[in-house]
């Protein structure tokens, strides 16, 4: 099995699993680079998962089950375009390679993530708006809160586990990322590595050195939250909803 990007709008990638002749995709925004896509490498859409409901994500289904009618769709009960219920604790099959679902709210409160056991015998985790290269999702129906335990939960797993996003905002996270951590080498070796270079997927090693959202803990971005809003109670929780806060206004 192969792991694909399809490029959409200005900064979306939308992600196909491929392995003898089916395809599997993750949350398309739009159908038109998806089905030009299948048709030039002749594969059947087998699958769609979606991981939440905003529509960059979503607004390629219905195109797709047209011409796909058989594909099966998952998704959380607020997809309407679903054909199959996914919700913490399934279960998907593909290729020979098994996907478990997360509910990792947040960004919205019934976003998910895929966590694909690759044939490769690493773990692969298709995790929407809820972490970017060198940052997180903003907070829409969830809460900061919630979006903190989902990134805490995805730092526990093994740092060669890639993560694949589906939004390119790399370049702009790190500008906020160097702002926190000035003498971060890491964020300034990442700097130059992203400058006009696709970046995804990424490693949780990689996110732990140049993430400030993963950084909560460093003092480094301690201090820098305290220095920007000193009345922030000194708590994870706290430090890290200032530090999305801060982002928003960046």
């Amino acid at each position: 099995m192969r792991i694909e990007p399809v490029k959409a709008f200005d900064d979306n990638y939308i992600w196909l699993l491929v392995s003898d002749g089916e395809a599997v995709c993750i949350d398309p925004g739009q159908s038109a680079p998806v089905a030009e896509y299948l048709q030039r490498n002749r594969l059947r859409l087998a699958q769609i998962w979606i991981t939440h409901l905003h529509g960059d994500h979503t607004g390629g289904i219905e195109d797709l089950k047209k011409q796909f009618p058989d594909c099966r769709v998952f998704g959380g009960g607020d997809i309407a375009a679903r054909t199959h219920d996914a919700a913490e604790g399934s279960v998907l099959d593909f290729a020979g390679c098994r996907a478990e679902v997360w509910a990792v709210p947040g960004h919205t409160d019934q976003h998910l993530a895929y966590l694909l056991h690759g044939s490769d015998g690493r773990l692969h985790v298709f995790c929407g708006d809820t972490l970017f290269s060198a940052g997180c999702g903003r907070v829409f129906s969830g809460t900061a809160q919630d979006l903190y335990r989902s990134l805490q939960r995805f730092d526990s797993l093994p740092p060669a586990t890639l993560f694949y996003p589906a939004h390119e905002y790399t370049a702009a996270n790190l500008d906020f990322a160097v702002h926190i951590e000035p003498d971060n080498s890491d964020i300034a070796a990442a700097q130059t590595a992203a400058a006009d270079t696709p970046t995804l997927p990424v490693t949780l090693a990689h996110e732990r050195r140049i993430n400030p959202f993963l950084r909560i803990m460093q003092p480094a971005v301690r201090a820098a939250v305290r220095r920007e809003m000193p009345e922030t109670d000194d708590t994870p929780g706290a430090r890290f909803a200032a530090l999305r806060d801060w982002k928003n206004r960046f």
